[in-house]
C-alpha cells in the first residue's frame, strides 16, 4: 500500500452525515479531505468544509463540481441519494477511484448501474457501514438457517428520525437479505412490507418488516424469531453517525489496494462467508 495519504471527497458534504465524514477523516490516520462537494444552488457552496463541520476552517471550500474533485483524488465518501450516487458512480468509474457508497433507497436500476461502474472503480456499498449491524447480520443469517420456517417466523423493526425519506432503511433490508440467505430465498418474493386491514392470517416462510419514523432517532433495528412460546431477538442501536462514517472511512482504506468490483462491509471486516 501507498504510504501517501489518501486523497479523500467527501460528497454531501453540508449534511448531516457529510459533516461527520468532514470529521472522522480529520481524525483517522491514513487520510486526508481532497475536495468537499454540496448539491448544486446549496447555499454552503463556497463555504470552508471544515468550518461548516465544526472543525474550523480548513482551507477547502464546498464545491459543486464532482468531476474536477474526483480528478486527482483516490476515494469518495458517499451517502447521498440513489439519483446522485449513480451520478459519481460513473464518475468514480471514470477517474478509476475507490467510491464508498452508503446512500440507502436504491431502486433495482440504481443497482444494476452500480455494477455495472464497479467494473471500473472500487466499490464498497452496504445498507450500513457499522461493524455492529454487520455482525448482526452474519448472526441473523445463521439464527435463520437453523430455524424452520415452519415453526418460526421473521420480523424485522426499525426506526429512524423523523427526516428519513426511505423505508424500510437501508439497514433493514441489509438484515432482511441476511435472514432471506439463511432460509435460500428471495427476500423480493418473501417480504412484507405494509399490513393494513383485513390481511388474514401471516404467511409461512415470509419475512415481514415494520417501520417506525419519529424525532432525531439515529437508527434502531432488530430482528425477532417468533415461534410457539418463545422468541428470539436481536438488536442494534446507533447513538452517533460517527459509526458509519468511521466505517466509510475504514472501507475506503481497505478498499484502496483492491482490484476494481463490488464490495461490501462484510468483506471489509472479514466477516464475509462466500
Amino acid at each position: 500500500m501507498s504510504d501517501a495519504a489518501m486523497k479523500l471527497v467527501v460528497v454531501g458534504a453540508a449534511g448531516r452525515m457529510g459533516q461527520a465524514l468532514i470529521r472522522m477523516v480529520h481524525e483517522i490516520e491514513g487520510v486526508v479531505l481532497h475536495a468537499a462537494v454540496g448539491r448544486p444552488g446549496s447555499p454552503f457552496i463556497g463555504k470552508d468544509a471544515g468550518e461548516i463541520a465544526g472543525l474550523g476552517p480548513n482551507g477547502i471550500l464546498i464545491g459543486d463540481d464532482p468531476l474536477a474533485a474526483f480528478l486527482h483524488a483516490d476515494g469518495v465518501l458517499d451517502f447521498t441519494t440513489p439519483a446522485t450516487t449513480n451520478e459519481f458512480a460513473a464518475l468514480a468509474a471514470q477517474a478509476r477511484i475507490v467510491h464508498i457508497i452508503g446512500t440507502t433507497g436504491c431502486s433495482v436500476e440504481d443497482e444494476r448501474k452500480i455494477s455495472a461502474a464497479s467494473r471500473h472503480a472500487r466499490i464498497v456499498k452496504s445498507g450500513n457501514m457499522g461493524l455492529g449491524v454487520n455482525l448482526l447480520s452474519v448472526l441473523v443469517e445463521q439464527a435463520a438457517r437453523a430455524l424452520d420456517p415452519a415453526d418460526w417466523d421473521i420480523e424485522v423493526l426499525e426506526m429512524h428520525h423523523k427526516r428519513k425519506v426511505d423505508a424500510p432503511s437501508g439497514t433493514a433490508l441489509l438484515l432482511g437479505e441476511a435472514a432471506a440467505k439463511g432460509r435460500g430465498i428471495d427476500l423480493s418474493t418473501h417480504s412484507v412490507r405494509v399490513r393494513d386491514g383485513h390481511t388474514g392470517p401471516r404467511e409461512a416462510g415470509t419475512i415481514g418488516f415494520a417501520t417506525l419514523r419519529g424525532g432525531s432517532v439515529i437508527g434502531e433495528h432488530s430482528v425477532i424469531f417468533a415461534g410457539e412460546g418463545e422468541r428470539v431477538s436481536m438488536a442494534h442501536s446507533a447513538g452517533d453517525r460517527s459509526i458509519f462514517a468511521r466505517g466509510a472511512v475504514k472501507a475506503a482504506l481497505w478498499a484502496r489496494d483492491r482490484k476494481p468490483g463490488l464490495y461490501s462491509m462484510l468483506d471489509v471486516l472479514g466477516l464475509s462467508q462466500n
